[in-house]
C-alpha cells in the first residue's frame, strides 16, 4: 500500500480547546484511516511551519484524498499538505521508464 506524508496546521480556536482540554489526537487520526482500509504509522507535533507530521498508509490515493477532505473539512487544521511517499524501487522503475520517455524542452 502506498506511504504518505501528512504536515498540517491547527487553528488558533483548536489549539485553545486542546489547551482547555489536552488530547491524543492519535486515536482520531486512527479512526480516520482505518475506516478506508488503511493505517496510521506516526504522529508528531512539530516547531516550525507546520504543528504536526502524520505518516500514513492508504490502499490508494482516492482513498487518502477523502481521509485529507474530511478532516479538512472538519475545521481544526487551517491546512493539510499531504505528499505521496515513493520507495526506492518505485523510483529505480520510473527512472527506467523516464529513459523511454521523448521529451523535447521548450525552444530546441
Amino acid at each position: 500500500m502506498p506511504l504518505y506524508l501528512s504536515k498540517f496546521r491547527y487553528t488558533p480556536e483548536t489549539w485553545a480547546r486542546l489547551i482547555s482540554h489536552p488530547e491524543d489526537r492519535r486515536p482520531a487520526g486512527q479512526d480516520c484511516i482505518e475506516s478506508v482500509g488503511g493505517t496510521l504509522h506516526g504522529f508528531w507535533y512539530a516547531f516550525g511551519a507546520h504543528d504536526g507530521y502524520s505518516l500514513w498508509e492508504a490502499p490508494d490515493d482516492v482513498s487518502m484524498a477523502a481521509v485529507a477532505l474530511a478532516i479538512t473539512g472538519g475545521g481544526a487544521v487551517s491546512s493539510l499538505e499531504t505528499t505521496v511517499l515513493m520507495s526506492v524501487e518505485e523510483t529505480l522503475e520510473a527512472l527506467h521508464q523516464a529513459q523511454q520517455i521523448k521529451y523535447r524542452p521548450p525552444g530546441t
